[in-house]
């Protein structure tokens, strides 16, 4: 097998590449969120690993690419507040979030055809893996990284970066991000402004909304992630270019 290098964020240095069962590779990539037309955004990640994709399999691995599709729990504003965008979105069209989120995914298909982009080997949707992501919601509450406010879960920050420091991916300062953070709206229920949302109570006007021992709700679309990398991927690489910080953290704390 010809000789990889290849730059890990965690150690920030080049090192040779050693899969953890080769010749297999498990790669997992943070895929669009469903509610609007692709741009260059969606574009530039979709290039960038496609060329990692051929490339690993021209030198010889068997590659299992997973990137995958949020159609639910991607919020509007910082603070975990507002509506899903898929939601508000179907209510502007006057459709189903699911016929916006299938459209959104056939146009960004379309796209991807016309960049001569190789498609995934496997394209999991957040709708379709409710419960392993309520699984590892579960799981990090028990290993007290998380709490319970009003129905909805929070992911303890400053709890987590005592334990295992924050933002060692990221290069952020847990203490910085909190002296440098504007007031929002909507943190009533967090412990610090910085928590943020594994499980949300759904309001009685939220249409996509799933049972949980917390409340009727849905997930954090940090949680999506987290879940794919372990329950489908068997990872080798993880680019998740929106969240590395959140969706690292939440791999941690279980």
């Amino acid at each position: 097998m010809q000789n990889l290098v290849i730059y890990n964020t965690l150690h920030r240095q080049k090192e040779r590449f050693e899969p953890i069962a080769a010749p297999n590779v498990g790669m997992y990539v943070c895929g669009p969120t469903v509610y609007g037309d692709p741009h260059l955004g969606h574009a530039r990640p979709a290039i960038t690993f496609d060329v990692l994709f051929r490339y690993l399999k021209r030198i010889g691995y068997k590659v299992r690419y997973v990137r995958n599709i949020t159609d639910v729990g991607h919020l509007e504003h910082d603070a975990d507040e507002g509506d899903d965008k898929i939601a508000k979105k179907a209510r502007l069209e006057q459709l189903e979030p699911m016929e916006i989120a299938q459209h959104y995914t056939n146009r960004y298909h379309d796209a991807m055809r016309m960049l001569n982009v190789l498609p995934p080997s496997i394209e999991p949707q957040a709708t379709g893996h409710i419960i392993e992501q309520e699984q590892l919601v579960k799981e990090i509450i028990e290993n007290g990284f998380a709490y319970e406010s009003n129905g909805s879960i929070y992911f303890d920050v400053q709890k987590y970066d005592k334990v295992h420091r924050y933002g060692i991916l990221s290069g952020r300062n847990l203490n910085d991000m909190i002296g440098n953070s504007r007031e929002l709206s909507g943190v009533d229920e967090k412990r610090n402004q910085a928590d943020f949302a594994l499980w949300k109570r759904a309001m009685p006007e939220h249409i996509m909304r799933w049972p949980s021992p917390w409340s009727q709700g849905f997930p954090g679309w940090h949680c999506e992630c987290t879940a794919w990398d372990e329950n489908i991927s068997a990872t080798d690489l993880t680019y998740t270019a929106a969240e590395w910080t959140s969706s690292s953290l939440i791999t941690n704390a279980k």
